[in-house]
């Protein structure tokens, strides 16, 4: 391909995307606005205390990436 070729069809892409977002535009527009933005329902929210976690609860747990306390690595 010449490079007058690859412009044109630079130029054909480009057209066609301009196209495109010209109708989405246009079907963006015809979308009802929302009056209130949609929040996560009440129903399915969890309340994360603040408070520490009991230690015990990490006693028999393995370091992530670090292996388990009481061996050595190979």
């Amino acid at each position: 391909m010449s490079l007058q070729d690859d412009l044109s069809a630079v130029r054909r892409n480009l057209d066609e995307l301009t196209r495109k977002v010209e109708r989405l535009e246009q079907q963006a527009a015809r979308q009802k606005p929302s009056t209130t933005a949609a929040g996560p329902e009440p129903s399915r929210m969890v309340t994360v205390p603040d408070t520490p976690y009991d230690s015990s609860l990490w006693t028999d747990s393995d370091d992530e990436g670090l292996g388990a306390r009481d061996r050595r690595a190979p």
